[in-house]
């Protein structure tokens, strides 16, 4: 399955890394994508939930943006 978030906070290219880094450490996520100019994340993978990848953005200092 792929889902697409949208990241509330990022800036640069350390934020891209510190989402990138938690979000692949999810049970689950196979692929992580970044786009800083928009802030999707494109998340690949089987099994993972949305509220794992809230707690994941969370834990690197961001938000999901809600709807």
């Amino acid at each position: 399955m792929e889902k697409i978030y949208t990241v509330v906070g990022m800036t640069c290219e350390h934020c891209v890394n510190a989402v990138s880094a938690e979000l692949s450490q999810v049970p689950g996520v196979a692929a992580v994508a970044v786009d800083l100019a928009s802030g999707r994340v494109t998340v690949t993978g089987s099994g993972y939930t949305d509220d794992q990848v809230r707690a994941a953005v969370d834990e690197a200092g961001y938000e999901l943006k809600h709807g």
